[in-house]
């Protein structure tokens, strides 16, 4: 089946928030049809603010083993509905909000009684703070590059950050000191960061993502920080660690070499999820489903179609 042959359907659903204190929508697409038969995967993309653009590599499940695909922008994000005038507010933003919209979509689809969920970085974290809830509905679970808690990721972002060349490191640290981390340079040397441990390639998708992130970042601002390197954000608290045995459904972990995700990210949520398979990516950063496409989606199609 090619990309042209895989109908998308896109549309939006009311997301009932009163403390929004206006309508809010949540915009989604459909890849391949639900009444397929077939057990839909439910894509929650990362950030927190970073959209769906990069997360459409995902149909390349849809195209070879027939199975549905659900793509949607979280609240805050991409075309649905942007709040601005929430910037900093993080009584408003929190982990339960994006949880009660997953709920709004899977029931909005009708999917919620039988359906896997796949969750990248900070969908990761979302679709964890899901599953060990023990929903009725979910059958598989997929965590790329996932977080169980952020203190890890703190002190592996910390370990990366030491690798880069040392006039990159003083640059960091000299804009950081000074308070000017929105100069061109401080970006430059982040971008350095991140052609190393984010994504390794160029990538149009990557691109249109982290595009619509810099034109509306208030709830990665709000709900981590101002950059990669400064988590301030009420996520700076995040652990589930404790929690992890009570997801109870097969899960497959995923993560690369040079990943922000590193062994001792991953290993807590493998160490404590009964039933969790790790697959290392040796060529990649934070995503091997961009950076080695073809094995990551064979690794993902056997996984989800495994009996």
């Amino acid at each position: 089946m090619s990309s042209a042959e895989v109908p998308i359907v896109e549309g939006d659903v009311d997301f009932v928030v009163p403390a929004a204190g206006k309508p809010l929508t949540t915009h989604y697409w459909v890849y391949g049809d639900l009444k397929s038969g077939k057990i839909p995967l439910v894509g929650l993309h990362g950030g927190p603010g970073i959209p769906r653009a990069y997360m459409t590599v995902l149909s390349d499940i849809t195209k070879a083993h027939g199975t549905p695909l659900i793509l949607y922008d979280q609240v805050g994000n991409g075309l649905s509905t942007h709040l601005p005038e929430k910037k900093g507010d993080t009584d408003f933003w929190t982990v339960q909000l994006f949880l009660d919209e997953l709920d709004t979509v899977l029931k909005h689809l009708g999917v919620q009684d039988s359906f896997d969920l796949y969750g990248h970085s900070w969908g990761g974290m979302l679709a964890m703070a899901y599953a060990v809830r023990q929903p009725k509905g979910l059958r598989k679970l997929i965590l790329a590059s996932g977080i169980a808690k952020m203190q890890d990721w703190i002190d592996a972002t910390a370990h990366l950050r030491s690798t880069l060349p040392q006039e990159v490191q003083d640059t960091l640290s000299k804009h950081e000191a000074a308070g000017t981390v929105d100069s061109k340079e401080f970006q430059e040397a982040e971008k350095a960061y991140y052609d190393r441990f984010v994504c390794r390639i160029e990538s149009k998708e990557m691109g249109e993502s982290f595009l619509q992130l810099v034109q509306d970042p208030t709830v990665y601002f709000t709900m981590l920080g101002p950059n990669e390197f400064t988590i301030v954000g009420p996520l700076k608290d995040f652990d589930l660690v404790s929690e992890l045995h009570k997801i109870s459904v097969p899960t497959l972990l995923t993560s690369g070499r040079w990943d922000g995700a590193q062994d001792n990210v991953v290993a807590p949520m493998w160490k404590h999820i009964p039933k969790s398979k790790w697959v290392h990516f040796a060529e990649s950063s934070h995503l091997p489903q961009l950076e080695e496409r073809e094995r990551y989606m064979d690794v993902l199609g056997q996984f989800l179609t495994a009996l």
